[in-house]
C-alpha cells in the first residue's frame, strides 16, 4: 500500500536526490534519543467524539441490512499529485459515515464490521465494527525521521490506536492485522468491499475469495450492493449531519461575501475569474477544509458553461459573475450555494428579466417541496416555470406545453441539467442510490438537497436574440426537509434582485 520499491528497482534509492537522508549509525542512535513522552492528541477522560453516538447508530442500520456478512470499508489511501507529493488526503465519504473521522488523518485505514458468533442453530445477526488503522510510529523507527509520506517528522503525528478507540468508542487494530482479519473463516463468511474505494484492499478481498473458490461476478455484484446501501443509508440526515452542514452553509455565506469585497480587485484583474476564486477559497480554507468542489467562478459568457472551473477569464463591468461554490466542514460535509451577481452592483434590464425567471422557477420549487412530496416534482415544477417564461419571451419553437411534453422538451435547450440533487458528504451525495429510493422516492424529514434552477444563453446562440446572449443565470440553495415543510438553510444570502443590489452596495460600504 506504501508503493515501496523492489530490491531489483534502480529507482528505488533516487529519493536521496532531493532528502540526501542520513544513513550513519551515529545518526541514527542520536536522533532515536532524547525525546519527552509523546503527547497525546486526546484526553481519555474526554471521551468519545460528539459524532460516535450517531456513527455507532449508522453502523447498526448497516449491520442489519448484511447479517452474517464481513463488510470491508476502507478510507482509501494517499494520491500522487506529482512524482513524490501527494494531493491532501480525503477518506472514501463511506468511510467517514460510518466512522465519523474526518479531515486527513487516517489514509489508508479500514473499517470491517464482522459478523459476531450467533446462538446455537441460529443466523448471525449482529457486527462488531473494527477499526484497521496505521497509529503513530515510535520515535525509535526508521519511520519517524525518513518515510517522507507518513513519517511524523514529515507530516506530522498520527492518533495512536488508544486515542482513536477513546475518540470513536470502538476497537481499533493495526493495519498489518487487516489481510489475516478479512480472511477468517472466509470459505463460509460472504465478504462485501466498497467498490472503488482502495485498490489495493479490493485486491487483497479478491485474493481471498480466489483462495476460497468464490466466483468473482457474484461477488462484484454482491460489492455493488453494498456501495448501493451505504449511499441510500445517507438519505437522510442525522441531527449531528444536519448541524454540519448547517456549518457549512454559514461559513458559505462568509465566503460569498469576502468575493461581493473583491469583485472591484477581479475587475481589474485580467484573470479576474480567479480573484474571485481565491477570495473564497481563503474562506473555505480558514473556517472548514477547504471547498467541497472546485470552485466554478464564470464571468460572462463563461457562466453558460455548467462546471466551468477553469476560472481563468476577465471580470467586466457590466456583466454577471456565476458562482457556485460551497465550504467543506472539518467533518467533510460540504455546501452547495449559487448566487449570480451584477459586476457593477445593478442588474441591467435584461439580466434583471433572466434573473427573474430563474428566482420565480425556484421559488416555485420551494413552495412544493414538503413530506410526501416525489423528488422529481421539484424538478418538473422549476421547468414548468421556466418553459412558461421562455414561451412568453418568444424562444421558444413551440407552444411551453408541447416543449414540457417528454417528446418535446425544446426549453432544455437553455436548461439541461437537474434542478436538484442530495447534499451531504458528497455534494452530489447518495448517488448510487436506486432510482426509487432517490427521483421516484417522497421527501422525507431530514432530507437535505439542493433547488437549483438556472437559464443559460450562449453568445453564439443563433435560435435566440442578441440581447440575451452571453448570460447565464443560476441560483441554488440548500434545503433542508422539516416535518411540515422545508428550510432554505442558505437563505442568509440575498435571493431577489433588489436585495442583492443592496446586500452587495452594503458590502462595499463597508
Amino acid at each position: 500500500m506504501s508503493g515501496e520499491h523492489s530490491e531489483d528497482d534502480p529507482s528505488a534509492d533516487r529519493g536521496g536526490n532531493r532528502s540526501q537522508r542520513p544513513e550513519s549509525a551515529a545518526f541514527r542512535e542520536f536522533i532515536a534519543a532524547d525525546w519527552a513522552p509523546p503527547a497525546s492528541t486526546v484526553s481519555t477522560a474526554a471521551g468519545p467524539d460528539e459524532v460516535a453516538a450517531y456513527a455507532a447508530a449508522r453502523r447498526r442500520r448497516l449491520s442489519e441490512q448484511f447479517p452474517g456478512e464481513r463488510l470491508v470499508l476502507p478510507a482509501g489511501g494517499l494520491k500522487v499529485r506529482s512524482n513524490d507529493t501527494d494531493y491532501r488526503f480525503r477518506p472514501h465519504s463511506a468511510f467517514a459515515h460510518m466512522t465519523g473521522l474526518g479531515t486527513d488523518e487516517e489514509p489508508d485505514a479500514v473499517l470491517v464490521l464482522h459478523p459476531q458468533p450467533a446462538e446455537a442453530g441460529e443466523p448471525a445477526t449482529e457486527h462488531e465494527a473494527v477499526l484497521y488503522f496505521r497509529p503513530l510510529a515510535s520515535r525509535e523507527s526508521e519511520e519517524f525521521w525518513a518515510d517522507a509520506r507518513y513519517g511524523e517528522f514529515w507530516v506530522g503525528a498520527r492518533p495512536t490506536l488508544a486515542e482513536l478507540e477513546t475518540r470513536l468508542g470502538l476497537p481499533c487494530r493495526h493495519i498489518d492485522e487487516l489481510a489475516d482479519a478479512v480472511g477468517k473463516d472466509a470459505g463460509e463468511v460472504t465478504v462485501r468491499v466498497v467498490p472503488g474505494a482502495d485498490e489495493a484492499v479490493s485486491a487483497l478481498v479478491e485474493r481471498i475469495r480466489v483462495q476460497n473458490g468464490v466466483t468473482s461476478d457474484s461477488e462484484h455484484g454482491a460489492d455493488a450492493v453494498l456501495a448501493e446501501s451505504l449511499s441510500e443509508l445517507r438519505l437522510t440526515k442525522d441531527e449531528w449531519e444536519i448541524g454540519q452542514l448547517r456549518a457549512a452553509v454559514a461559513a458559505s455565506v462568509a465566503g460569498f461575501e469576502q468575493i461581493v469585497r473583491a469583485l472591484p480587485r477581479a475587475a481589474g484583474h485580467p484573470r479576474g475569474e480567479r480573484v474571485i476564486e481565491g477570495a473564497f477559497a481563503a474562506v473555505a480554507r480558514a473556517e472548514g477544509n477547504g471547498t467541497g468542489y472546485e470552485t466554478i467562478a464564470a464571468a460572462g459568457n463563461n457562466a453558460t458553461t455548467l462546471h466551468w472551473i477553469r476560472n481563468d477569464g476577465p471580470v467586466r463591468a457590466g456583466e454577471l459573475v456565476l458562482v457556485d461554490a460551497g465550504v467543506e466542514a472539518d467533518s467533510l460535509y460540504t455546501a452547495d450555494i449559487t448566487r449570480t451577481l451584477p459586476v457593477s452592483g445593478e442588474f441591467s434590464g435584461v439580466q434583471r428579466r433572466v434573473y427573474q425567471a430563474v428566482l420565480d422557477a425556484a421559488d416555485a420549487a420551494f413552495a412544493v417541496a414538503r413530506p410526501g412530496v416525489r423528488f422529481r416534482e421539484i424538478h418538473s415544477t422549476a421547468m414548468g416555470v421556466l418553459a412558461a417564461r421562455l414561451e412568453e419571451w418568444g424562444l421558444l419553437p413551440v407552444g411551453a406545453e408541447a416543449a414540457l411534453a417528454p417528446r418535446g422538451q425544446q426549453h432544455r435547450r437553455w436548461m439541461p441539467h437537474g434542478t436538484s440533487h442530495h447534499l451531504g458528504l458528497d455534494v452530489h451525495d447518495c448517488a448510487q442510490a436506486r432510482r426509487e429510493m432517490y427521483l421516484d422516492a417522497e421527501l422525507a424529514p431530514g432530507m437535505v438537497f439542493t433547488i437549483e434552477p438556472g437559464l443559460y444563453f450562449k453568445e453564439d446562440d443563433r435560435a435566440i436574440p442578441a440581447e440575451y446572449r452571453g448570460i447565464g443565470v443560476r441560483i441554488e440553495d440548500d434545503v433542508l426537509v422539516t416535518g411540515d415543510g422545508v428550510v432554505n438553510l442558505s437563505g442568509a444570502l440575498p435571493r431577489r434582485p433588489d436585495d442583492v443590489e443592496a446586500w452587495m452596495a452594503s458590502l462595499r460600504r463597508g
